[in-house]
């Protein structure tokens, strides 16, 4: 590629992947897929250590999030929120696991997480108290949301008395949408004549930065907490800490793995590949993570991930089948929807049949649907 050309990929690149980063942080509607985003961030990637004149000083590539939005107190960070490191196979895994042992030996293990598809979060405990919460923002600075937050039942307001917690710490964790949840408030915008969310974890997104506590309150979340932060270590693992603050009184996971090499990291990944489904929420990979904490130290930090992480994102379903017919709904406020009926199929544990369209250039221009074509 000559640099011309180069300049030019770069360019685009740029723009286009800094349009999906504000359509999936700040718009909670984004219109790519994981994998598509992280294939074209790589691209990137490589092209400006190729040609790095020609990087943006501000690249996604170097950023950990998305922007902060404008409604809410921007908040910074007492530790940066970092992003990890994404990949799709195992070879690449394995590729992990080599590095980690020409860095710091064999004497290690890993602790396998679930990967919830939701918003991150970051919360404040002061003296046994919820003082603040803070959205991951750009990673350095984020949306100060504790209003809303205090609404979501299973995240404590405050810690069990007596629990050996220390006086100032944060904890970090995953806001998300039950699918159940998300079905029956989807189904209601339709019938508002609302236009509905494309999955539950944009729909969690959106409603964790209303305005309206009273509304927040009405739709259900849930979150999951797995990451303690203290000014002073507590505990020698993560693993440790994990069981600590279960203790304390924080909604933690029961399904992680602590795991002596990679291959039962593998094994770890293949069961929840398929048993996902099965899950009343979405998760959309495994974290892995080495468990000791002076490992970690020892292995440090990229400009935007640690090194002693990554995240195995699961390839998104696709399957194919007929559109039979495009019917309309009538919403409560006379908004038409037209629906497609799909000939039902199986897609990641759930029987498919309908699906909303949206309008009409979405049927005609975008999509060019005809009945009897194949989705």
């Amino acid at each position: 590629m000559s640099p011309t050309e180069a300049k030019d990929r770069i360019q685009a690149l740029t723009a286009e992947l800094k349009k999906h980063n504000y359509n999936y942080y700040v718009l909670a509607m984004p219109t790519i897929s994981d994998y598509d985003f992280d294939h074209k961030l790589k691209e990137l990637d490589k092209l400006e250590k190729e040609f790095p004149d020609f990087a943006d000083p501000d690249s996604p590539t170097q950023r950990v999030g998305g922007e902060v939005t404008k409604e809410f107190v921007t908040v910074k960070h007492r530790w940066p929120m970092l992003s990890l490191g994404n990949t799709y196979n195992e070879q690449e895994l394995i590729d992990f696991d080599q590095r980690i042992r020409k860095a710091i030996g064999d004497n290690f293990e890993y602790v396998c997480e679930l990967k919830f598809d939701g918003l991150s979060m970051s919360l404040t405990y002061q003296d046994g108290k919820l003082a603040r919460a803070v959205t991951r923002g750009d990673g350095t600075q984020g949306d100060e949301v504790t209003t809303n937050v205090r609404t979501i039942h299973t995240i404590p307001k405050k810690l069990i008395a007596g629990s050996n917690y220390p006086d100032l710490f944060e904890i970090r964790g995953e806001v998300f949408m039950h699918r159940k949840a998300f079905e029956r408030l989807n189904k209601e915008r339709v019938d508002n004549g609302e236009v509905p969310y494309a999955n539950p974890r944009n729909f969690a997104s959106g409603t964790i930065k209303l305005q309206d506590s009273a509304e927040v309150a009405r739709r259900p979340l849930d979150c999951f907490l797995y990451g303690l932060y203290t000014e002073k270590q507590l505990f020698k693992t993560h693993w440790e800490s994990l069981q600590a603050v279960k203790e304390w009184g924080f909604h933690v996971d029961d399904h992680s793995r602590l795991c002596s090499d990679i291959k039962g990291v593998l094994d770890f990944i293949n069961h929840w590949d398929t048993e996902r489904h099965h899950l009343s929420y979405d998760i959309d990979g495994i974290v892995i993570k080495v468990n000791n904490y002076s490992q970690q130290q020892e292995l440090g930090f990229t400009a935007k991930s640690p090194r002693w992480a990554i995240s195995y994102k699961f390839k998104a379903e696709r399957v194919e089948t007929e559109l039979l017919a495009v019917t309309y709904q009538v919403g409560r406020t006379g908004a038409v929807t037209p629906v497609a009926n799909l000939k039902p199929v199986l897609l990641a544990g759930t029987t498919v049949k309908r699906a909303t369209l949206h309008n009409a250039d979405e049927i005609t221009e975008r999509l060019k649907l005809h009945e009897h074509d194949t989705v």
